[in-house]
């Protein structure tokens, strides 16, 4: 009876140390994320701002187009 106690104890010691590198593991690499994300940040804003003003270009173009200018015709249809 008392013979398969030691490799129960063995399976969950392994166990409980697999899981705590794991948890170890997950945490570190959160936090690399998180740096990278940090990172990115700026240059996420600056396409954000960049995708604003090339929308607010395509919009004034659109209504030029409308209004009969030619040349905002011609880059329309390119579009």
């Amino acid at each position: 009876m008392a013979g398969w106690w030691v490799p129960v104890f063995l399976v969950v010691v392994a166990f409980f140390v697999l899981m705590t590198f794991e948890t170890g593991y997950a945490i570190h690499d959160r936090g690399a994320l998180s740096d990278q994300r940090r990172l990115q940040e700026p240059t996420v804003q600056e396409a954000l701002k960049l995708r604003q003003q090339l929308e607010t270009l395509a919009g004034k173009t659109a209504q030029l187009a409308a209004e009969g200018d030619e040349a905002a015709k011609t880059i329309v249809d390119q579009m």
